[in-house]
């Protein structure tokens, strides 16, 4: 009896010692983030964060609507996510991995047979790794305001030729997922964003994650600003981004990334053997590490632990998640403001998070 009297005195001082330190670190983390924020002129940004699967830390700072005053919700408020979209679409092409209904290593022709063939043949593996060379925006295709579905976004490069031999080389294209979105809705034999609803979404109790639509209002999603040279805040252009929408086009809260982190640290959705397929690094034809998988960028911490993640970047929108597997951590940060320095936020509260 004292033995096991002397167990649970030690859980318990163990698990009190965990959520202190924790809390501390918190405490750390919102003087950073409110620095950052104040620093930068950002009008609205959420940051919501886990540990254990649990949420500890979800923060609104700012304005959603700068004219209104609507206050940021991190649990309401639907930002652009942009490139994180990426990463959402990825837990789609595992889902259909697992199904059997896709093959990560098979030619995007299995899929699309009447896209233009090309010089040489490329995998869905190579495309979502940007190892393909498809090309990523010309001009102003960034900002194009011309309403499309994910097929008709095809016509923007579909007959550009590919930029290198499949494998050789590494150059990020967001079109490559615009191509990887038709794949999904061809291998799913459902609508692309249906498919992510009913596959993805709605089994994560992700509400909030959508599609931007760029022709209707969204009355939870927030404004979004860029700054002037002269440093005034002012609305960026308007922009759709319907056919892009896996490589680019998603908003959602940061109360809704977290729980998508999640799932690659305990996964109720795809195989763990699965996870790992997302999370390991493409290599070059020479040898030389791309440090991304399949929608996820690699990394190490300072302790040499994995930290799989992805930036962000749109008109109105900074952007980047972090999941840190060994210390069951997710970080979601989401503004909305072009071009913030957003990689000088992520490295502080790395090293405040992560010992």
């Amino acid at each position: 009896m004292k033995r096991l009297t002397f167990l649970l005195f030690l859980t318990c001082n163990i698990s009190f010692a965990q959520k202190l330190d924790i809390n501390t670190k918190i405490d750390s983390a919102k003087v950073i983030a409110q620095a950052f924020f104040e620093k930068h002129a950002i009008p609205g940004m959420s940051i919501s964060a886990t540990h254990n699967g649990k949420i500890v830390w979800s923060q609104g700072f700012g304005y959603s609507n700068l004219k209104t005053k609507k206050e940021v919700s991190p649990s309401e408020t639907q930002f652009r996510i942009a490139s994180i979209s990426k990463s959402v679409t990825a837990l789609a092409i595992a889902k259909l991995a697992d199904d059997e209904l896709l093959d990560l290593d098979g030619s995007i022709y299995n899929y699309i047979p009447d896209f233009p063939k090309k010089e040489y043949d490329f995998t869905i593996r190579q495309v979502a790794g940007h190892i393909a060379g498809i090309r990523h925006y010309n001009g102003n295709e960034f900002i194009l305001n011309k309403k499309m579905t994910i097929v008709e976004g095809l016509d923007i490069f579909k007959d550009s030729p590919l930029k290198f031999k499949p494998g050789t080389k590494y150059s990020y294209s967001t079109y490559g997922w615009n191509l990887l979105s038709v794949v999904v809705q061809n291998a799913s034999e459902t609508e692309f964003n249906e498919y992510m609803q009913t596959a993805i979404f709605n089994p994560l109790n992700m509400t909030n994650t959508t599609i931007g639509l760029s022709d209707k209002d969204m009355p939870n999603r927030t404004q979004f600003y860029r700054k002037t040279k002269t440093n005034k805040i002012v609305l960026g252009p308007p922009v759709s981004n319907e056919h892009k929408v896996a490589g680019g086009g998603f908003i959602a809260t940061s109360e809704d990334i977290v729980k998508f982190g999640n799932e690659l640290i305990r996964p109720q959705l795809i195989e763990k053997s699965t996870v790992l397929e997302l999370v390991k690094p493409l290599k070059t034809s020479d040898g030389k590490s791309t440090n991304y998988g399949v929608g996820f960028g690699i990394a190490k911490t300072k302790n040499g632990t994995p930290r799989y993640s992805h930036s962000g970047g749109g008109i109105g929108a900074t952007t980047f998640v972090m999941i840190y597997p060994d210390e069951d951590i997710v970080i979601a940060i989401l503004t909305n403001l072009s071009q913030v320095p957003i990689r000088d936020l992520v490295k502080s509260l790395e090293n405040t998070f992560i010992d």
